[in-house]
Parts: structure tokens; C-alpha cells; sequence
């Protein structure tokens, strides 16, 4: 895995410079130089990094690519997008997700009342605003509420009870008025083409939302009947995230587009728009063959407005304005979460762990033998027979024969030998070798929580690209599984043969070590569990100018106390029972207990992240 696949995931975002990755922009730092200046502020544990410059490169590369479509095939309907805010939520993020798009018109997707006034709020008057998901009256209300603010807010139907809560709430919000005013109509349909992969129920016949062809016929009759056909604007599919081929959304393209003509040609005026939803999909893939998506975006685009142009063609009607609502492929890239290396757990298999005796086992000083003459020319030979000893002295363990320092010294030589055999064998690649890799592995406790960070690895076995900040000019040789803090075995990234992770040997007592992961903007945080009460972690966004970078709106991980506050316990009480408890105590001094009462409340005033070895020797000094 040659510079941990950046050349598959990357997209030039980030740079390998000498010894450290840095980001390929303005003055462009490394990574490491950033989060060392964030933890020589005292800030530990892990950090997420956001780049505000990477959304706006997002945003720019859809518009204009989807712009270069319309160019080459001279299609007349416009293009325009919003950003799903269930993709990511965080102010962070968001603020600087609007202040950087302001020249592109983008706009945000609500599924929530909370949402909602989200959009009602961030969105520039005049940039779209679509509503998706199930809604009662008092959201659709809002709806009704933005669009007399001056939005250009679209209202999706869900379902034929949606629509006649809308006929109602026009009713209440416009009766008698001159000049009414109501947000634009949009009908989700259900399409008989279904996705691909985790999301692929998404669409097809037994997705969660839209209607049936029976039900679109209806509302396009209850919207006639009630005088809103003027406001049925849009046409709205969605047939999965992260979608790896570009097949069925091809398919699915087709159906939609026939709908919509369909529905032009039957009479709905004022329907100018289709939405196609998001799913567009982000490469996550660290290794050669083993790509998560067939397209590129500019063939996405083509395909789209392609198709498009020849249905409108052959039913004669207008070309409709074109919708997306892709979050991951704008939000994934924009943020890295950087966690240091706590320990190494295997660290025990190597020479300076052996105790051998004076008088060894034979088959003990056989392995010695292996290993310190093992050659390429014999690797594979000798690899063998340390196999086939270890089983025997095992065997001999069991039945008594020799003892715990004997059992000691067959693991680590075995293990030696083995990882010396693959080294030496390397070019082979034989599925024998890899099958070894496991006896090997390196354990890397990393300090941040899974569940928290990297939620879809833990649910959905979503793979994220993972490389260390540093050394890497020296080829990296463990295979490595990564443990999280978690007391969840479920906490872990093991390694994978068909996803191999390689990195450094180090000593964490002598120098930090920095694993970083790549495309974690998007669901990530929103989806993250404070699972053992481990919180979102320090947060900052790093910004360029003429001088350099900063680091602004830096957000702490919350402290113990913030968290029993979250789960609704009496932090007020919380405090008072452990002042008391020591207060109270019998068998220490009060010069003692004041010491302690200290250091609680100094402990209480941090998160729940571990302390690197070093800062713990540090504050030792």
C-alpha cells in the first residue's frame, strides 16, 4: 500500500512532503505542525480538523462540472443544489459550509422541525430550501412561515395525507389575502429502479418513501382540484447514498424523467424542476482494485443532463432545471480526526522480551537456531518447521514438560521468525504468507472512541482511510489492528487481508505517534454515540491567509461534568455528594482532603479522553 493509497482517496487534497502529509494548499502545513500547536494549548486527547477551503472546492468542482454538461450538450434548464443537513449538523461545519458557497446559490435540505429552522435560518434568502421526510402540520406551518420571509422553499410530499395537510394550512395561512404566498410544491415518487449496495432499499417498490404511480395521478388531481397546481414545482427521487455504480441511477433517471413529462404533458404548468437526491459517492478506498465507485463525476453529470434533454426531446417539453442533494460527496473530505497512539500491546515479541536459560528445551533451541540463521533461500523452510515446533512445545506446555518461561520464549521466537519470513518473502505475496500476517499483527491502542468518530465502521463496516501523520519516509511493516478506548470489543479496526494496514514500529514512551482519518465528514459526527460517555472530540477550523494559517473557533470536547449534565443527572448534587464524601472522611488529614477536593475538581474540569505517556511524564516533571 504504497503512501496508504492517497493517490486512490486523496484527490490531491493532501500532499506527502519529506517526512509528514500536509495539506496541498496556500502555505501548505503539515498536519502534525497543526496538532502539535493545538496540544501545546493544553488541548489532548483527539482532534477533528475541518478545512473550510476543501468545501468550497466541493461545491465549486458539482457547479462546475455540472455546468461543463449543460455547456456541451446545450441544455437550456439550470442547475442548482442543497446540502442535506442530516450529513452534518454542526455549527462548525454549516457556518462555514455558508460562507463559502455564497456565489453558488446552495442552499440546505431540512428533514426535521429542528432542521428547518436551521435552513430558515443559514439560508440566504433567494437560495433554495427543499423539505424532505414526514411532516405534520405544525412543519409544514414552517414551511409556510419561510415562505413569507422571502424563501425559496420547496415542500416535498411524502405522502397523499401530506398534501391534504398543505391544502389545509393554505387555507389557514392565505384565506382572504390579495396576495397569498405558499412554498413551492415538490412530489417524491416512488420508482420502480432500486439502488445498489448498504442503501439500496432507498428506492424500488418497498422504499420508505414516495408514491405510487395511482397516488402521483391523485395528487395531481387534489392539486387541480384546490387551485395549487400553479405551485407544483418539482419532481424529487432518491435511490441511495453512496452509490458505486452508475447503472441504476441511469435507470432510475429514465423512469423519473418520463414522470415528469408525463405530468407536464398532462397539464402541471408550473413543474420546471427534478431533483434526483443524493447518493453521489465518495471513494474511500485505500487500495489498488478495490475502488468503492465506477464513475467520475463529470460522467455523472453528462449522464444526467443527457438524459434529461433526450426525454424532454421526444415528449416535447421543456428542459427541466436540474436538483442535487449529494452531502457526502460536499461534507466527507472538508475534515481529518487525529488521534495519538497510546501503547503498542504486542510490543512483548521481540528479543529483549526473551529469557532464555543456560539450559534451554531442545525444540527451544532449535527456534533460537531458526531464527538468528534464517535466510531468504531457507525462509519458507524454516518458517515451517518454527511452526510445527511451536505446536509441539505447546503440546508439551499442556502436559506439564516445560515451563511458563519456556512458553514465553516459543511465542516470541515464532513470532520473530514469522515476521522476519514475511519480510524476507515480501515480493511472493502467497496466500500462506497472508494468513501469517495475523499471528503478527501490531496493536495500536489509539486514543479516541469508535463509536463516537467512526460510527459507520462500527455499524456498517465502512472503511476509512487511515495513515500516521509522520515517518513516512520509512516504510511502515506491522500490520496493525487499531484498538479504540472503549471497554467495547466491538471498539477495534482489525486488520484485514483483503484491507491491509501497515505502519511504524515505535516506542510511545520516547516520542507521539499521530494516526489520522481521512473523509470523516460526513454522518460521522452526527451519528457519533457517547458510548462509555466518551464525547465529541476538540474541534477546530483551520483557515489560510497571506501569513500562514490559523486556528479558529476552537470547541473543546466536553468535561465529565458536561456529559452527566447531557444524560440529565444532577450535576449539582453530583458535586456536592463528592465534596461531602471527602469532606466527611475520617481517615485523612485536612491538609489532605484539601489536596484532594484539588485534584478532583481538576479532573472533574476535563474530558474523558486518556493522557498520552508523555504529557502523563510531563506533568510528573
Amino acid at each position: 500500500m504504497k503512501h496508504f493509497g492517497l493517490n486512490i482517496w486523496g484527490d490531491d487534497n493532501f500532499i506527502i512532503q519529506n517526512d509528514t502529509i500536509n495539506i496541498n494548499y496556500a502555505s501548505k502545513p503539515s498536519l502534525l505542525k497543526i496538532t502539535q500547536e493545538i496540544r501545546e494549548k493544553g488541548y489532548k486527547g483527539p482532534l477533528l480538523l475541518r478545512f473550510p477551503h476543501l468545501i468550497e472546492k466541493q461545491i465549486s468542482t458539482l457547479f462546475l462540472t455540472f455546468e461543463k454538461a449543460k455547456k456541451e450538450f446545450n441544455y437550456k434548464g439550470d442547475f442548482q443544489a442543497v446540502f442535506p443537513l442530516k450529513v452534518n449538523q454542526f455549527p462548525n461545519f454549516i457556518d462555514s459550509l455558508m460562507d463559502v458557497s455564497k456565489s453558488y446559490h446552495y442552499g440546505l435540505e431540512a428533514g426535521s422541525k429542528a432542521e428547518l429552522i436551521i435552513a430558515m435560518s443559514k439560508t440566504p434568502l433567494g437560495a433554495p430550501i427543499t423539505v424532505n421526510g414526514f411532516k405534520d402540520k405544525e412543519m409544514i406551518s414552517l414551511c409556510f412561515i419561510a415562505a413569507k420571509m422571502g424563501h425559496n422553499i420547496t415542500v416535498t410530499i411524502e405522502g397523499l395525507g401530506e398534501l391534504e395537510t398543505i391544502i389545509q394550512v393554505n387555507s389557514e395561512f392565505n384565506e382572504g389575502l390579495s396576495n397569498p404566498i405558499s412554498p413551492k410544491i415538490g412530489v417524491r415518487i416512488r420508482l420502480h429502479s432500486s439502488g445498489i449496495g448498504v442503501w439500496a432499499k432507498s428506492g424500488g417498490y418497498s422504499s420508505k418513501f414516495g408514491l405510487t404511480s395511482t397516488e402521483l395521478l391523485e395528487a395531481y388531481e387534489m392539486l387541480n382540484r384546490y387551485n395549487l397546481l400553479d405551485k407544483l414545482w418539482m419532481i424529487h427521487f432518491h435511490i441511495g447514498s453512496q452509490m458505486s455504480d452508475i447503472a441504476p441511477l441511469k435507470k432510475a433517471l429514465r423512469e423519473a424523467g418520463n414522470i415528469y413529462a408525463e405530468l407536464k404533458n398532462r397539464g402541471a404548468y408550473a413543474l420546471e424542476a427534478i431533483n434526483i437526491g443524493g447518493g453521489l459517492a465518495v471513494e474511500y478506498s485505500q487500495h489498488e482494485g478495490k475502488q468503492e465507485r465506477n464513475y467520475s463525476l463529470q460522467e455523472f453529470a453528462n449522464d444526467v443532463v443527457y438524459l434529461m434533454q433526450e426525454i424532454s426531446k421526444s415528449k416535447d417539453v421543456a428542459e427541466p432545471d436540474i436538483f442535487t442533494e449529494s452531502g457526502r460527496y460536499i461534507a466527507a473530505s472538508h475534515s481529518v480526526m487525529v488521534a495519538p497512539v497510546l501503547e503498542l500491546f504486542s510490543q512483548e515479541y521481540h528479543e529483549k522480551g526473551l529469557r532464555l536459560k543456560r539450559v534451554n528445551p531442545p525444540l527451544i533451541e532449535e527456534l533460537n537456531d531458526l531464527y538468528t540463521s534464517l535466510s531468504r533461500k531457507h525462509a519458507r523452510e524454516y518458517l515451517h518447521d518454527a511452526l510445527d515446533h511451536m505446536e509441539s512445545l505447546l503440546t508439551l506446555f499442556d502436559l506439564g514438560y516445560i515451563d511458563l518461561e519456556d512458553r514465553s520464549n516459543t511465542e516470541i521466537l515464532v513470532n520473530l521468525i514469522i515476521k522476519k519470513s514475511i519480510y524476507l518473502l515480501r515480493e511472493e505475496g502467497s496466500s500462506e504468507l497472508k494468513k501469517l500476517q495475523d499471528r503478527i499483527q501490531e496493536k495500536y491502542l489509539v486514543n479516541f472512541s469508535a463509536f463516537q468518530s467512526l460510527p459507520d465502521f462500527w455499524g456498517l463496516s465502512q472503511q476509512f482511510p487511515v495513515m500516521p501523520l509522520h515517518k513516512l519516509e520509512t516504510t511502515p511493516t506491522n500490520p496493525a489492528s487499531i484498538w479504540d478506548i472503549t471497554c467495547d470489543s466491538d471498539g477495534e479496526i482489525g486488520f484485514n487481508r483483503e484491507f491491509p494496514l501497515y505502519l511504524h514500529d515505535i516506542d510511545v514512551s520516547k516520542e507521539e505517534y499521530f494516526l489520522a482519518f481521512f473523509l470523516t465528514g460526513a454522518y460521522q459526527e452526527v451519528l457519533g454515540m457517547k458510548h462509555n460517555l466518551f464525547t465529541h472530540p476538540t474541534e477546530a477550523i483551520i483557515t489560510f491567509n497571506n501569513d500562514g494559517y490559523s486556528v479558529d473557533k476552537l470547541i473543546e470536547a466536553q468535561n465529565l461534568m458536561d456529559v452527566l449534565d447531557d444524560l440529565d443527572y444532577d450535576t449539582n448534587v453530583i458535586d456536592k455528594t463528592l465534596k461531602y464524601r471527602i469532606e466527611e472522611s475520617t481517615h485523612i488529614s485536612k491538609e489532605e482532603k484539601r489536596e484532594l477536593l484539588g485534584k478532583l475538581y481538576l479532573f472533574l474540569s476535563e474530558n474523558s479522553y486518556l493522557k498520552t505517556i508523555q504529557a502523563s511524564n510531563e506533568e510528573q516533571s
